[in-house]
């Protein structure tokens, strides 16, 4: 890009609204949705769908709550027009569930359009011509009153069309397009001619929507615009003021919420975001930004695997693994920090009687939304003994003391390091057992204990020592310290307990006990681990497995 090239460009006019009120607005309810992805995010496909595909995502979106849908631009595609008549002929749409299609302000798109719609309960037609000064001025070579002509001509023609149908009448919806190249005043000034035109007022409300058909501008401009365009237009309570933000600055979900927090009824965007250039806004980032803040968003995304997967096979296009909330690595951590902070969390919740989700880099609950936990903690060279930890414990019941967490996991990440790659939990699992269960040269076989008084106990072992049987015995305040009395008598093992550690894993007759112990001996401090129905017989099994291990 060449240094002196942003010369070309001017600032976007912002408005001036020096009291403007949107700052202090709070989101606690959902907007109106309205799902384009039939008709605007289609027509920015290399390959279009068929009326197959439209049918499949066509469910999707009703299953999810979807009440008002854009099903197509009838008088511009045979396609859409086709696909219109399926669903009404094959009596396909809900009774709760409105359809909404485009045509622009011309008598002949507008009759087709009025064709396609016959025997529809319900419908929205969505009417549009553009409005900016560059479009009037570059394309069309209108001035002002040219183009308010124009769209009242439609509006006209639309209002008689509908008057005439037999199944009752449409909601007129009207876009200035390119209202973020519109002048503010202009916008004022057509949205009220074409609102007097059709006759809105009360019990018969129009939808102007307000399109950042290129967005332009800071997300708080847009805001500052569409509160400005509230307060000022005529009939405001007549009016449900919809808005349709593009992506162009990566800033259209940032834009939308503003948007509503100024005083937009109603959104218009797609399932992940597909549209032209960068894409419509994203309703399922927006309906789980709400979910966030304790708002009911009135969408169902409970299984967003399977709704990703749907948008995904219709429009051919990937959704990223890293996009908000439905993204395959989105809830996944390699960082050891963020392991053990997790970890932690998921730790505190087992405890914890509030139900208010707090875990730590999750800011939801991944169940919400149709994952499990099996992928929350990924194993790398990047991870940490906490998210060792959390995957020995989540698929095998095994709760490592902290120490043996750090052991552990070095061993893990000299595997990850050599290999270069993921570790699958599996593969940690087998590592595990190879370091602590593998048999060595001492291997407990049986074992017998007696009260001898005072606390203490005589225990007999017979154990294999490089593969030779023998019966060693000694005495202690229990039958892992009379295991390591026998072993330094009789073997000449001197080691001494420094930490142990047992718990069950699984219930009922299926129950095993799991141990741990710290072993410290001529090498230093090592650990052990067993488990066995019986909690002695892995206790000793547990201090065998560090022995070996020395």
């Amino acid at each position: 890009m060449k240094t002196d090239a942003a010369s070309k460009y001017r600032p976007y006019p912002a408005i001036k609204l020096t009291d403007r009120r949107w700052p202090d607005a709070v989101i606690d309810h959902p907007p109106m949705w309205c799902s384009v992805d039939l008709r605007d995010g289609n027509q920015a496909l290399i390959d279009p769908m068929d009326t197959e595909r439209k049918m499949r995502l066509w469910h999707t979106l009703v299953g999810m709550g979807f009440k008002e849908i854009e099903v197509g631009f009838p008088a511009a595609s045979q396609t859409d027009y086709d696909f219109i008549r399926h669903l009404i002929d094959g009596n396909h749409i809900p009774d709760d569930v409105t359809i909404q299609i485009l045509t622009q302000s011309r008598e002949d798109l507008i009759r087709k359009s009025f064709e396609a719609l016959e025997g529809a309960k319900k419908a929205v037609v969505h009417l549009y011509n553009s409005t900016s000064e560059v479009q009037r001025r570059v394309v069309f070579g209108f001035d002002r009153q040219g183009c308010v002509d124009l769209a009242l001509g439609g509006v006209r023609l639309v209002r008689e069309l509908s008057a005439a149908r037999r199944d009752g009448e449409i909601v007129f919806q009207y876009s200035p397009e390119s209202f973020t190249g519109t002048e503010p005043d202009f916008a004022i000034e057509i949205v009220e001619a074409v609102a007097q035109e059709w006759g809105a007022g009360p019990g018969r409300k129009m939808i102007v929507n307000l399109p950042a058909t290129v967005e332009m501008s800071t997300p708080n401009v847009y805001a500052d615009v569409i509160e400005w365009f509230g307060r000022t237009v005529k009939g405001r309570e007549n009016l449900i003021i919809s808005v349709h933000p593009h992506n162009d600055r990566g800033t259209g979900v940032a834009a939308a919420e503003l948007a509503v927090m100024a005083g937009a009824d109603r959104v218009e965007g797609t399932l992940f975001g597909n549209g032209e250039r960068t894409g419509n806004v994203d309703v399922c980032t927006l309906a789980l930004n709400l979910f966030t803040q304790g708002v009911n968003p009135g969408l169902d995304l409970s299984d967003i695997d399977t709704i990703r997967q749907v948008a995904e096979e219709c429009t051919g296009l990937p959704v990223h693994q890293r996009h908000p909330y439905a993204g395959e690595l989105v809830y996944t951590a390699f960082s050891g920090s963020h392991q053990d902070a997790i970890k932690k969390g998921f730790t505190a919740r087992k405890t914890a009687n509030d139900e208010v989700w707090e875990v730590p880099y999750l800011p939801i609950d991944p169940a919400d939304v149709g994952r499990t936990y099996e992928a929350v903690i990924r194993i790398n060279s990047q991870s940490g003994k906490g998210g060792v930890a959390y995957v020995l414990e989540r698929d095998h019941g095994l709760e490592l003391p902290k120490a043996m967490q750090s052991e552990f996991a070095r061993v893990v990440q000299q595997v990850a390091d050599r290999e270069g790659r993921e570790l699958s939990a599996e593969e940690i699992y087998v590592f595990f057992e190879r370091t602590y269960y593998t048999p060595g040269a001492l291997q407990v076989m049986d074992y017998s204990t007696i009260p001898t008084g005072k606390g203490a106990r005589s225990l007999t072992a017979t154990v294999s020592w490089n593969g030779q049987t023998r019966t060693i015995t000694g005495s202690g305040t229990g039958p892992v310290d009379a295991f390591v009395h026998a072993l330094g008598k009789d073997l000449g093992i001197k080691v001494k307990v420094r930490d142990y550690h047992e718990h069950s894993v699984g219930q009922g007759s299926e129950a095993q006990a799991a141990c741990y112990v710290a072993v410290d001996g001529k090498y230093g401090v090592v650990h052990g681990a067993a488990t066995d129905v019986s909690v002695t017989m892995a206790a000793l099994a547990a201090v065998a497995s560090a022995v070996n291990r020395m």
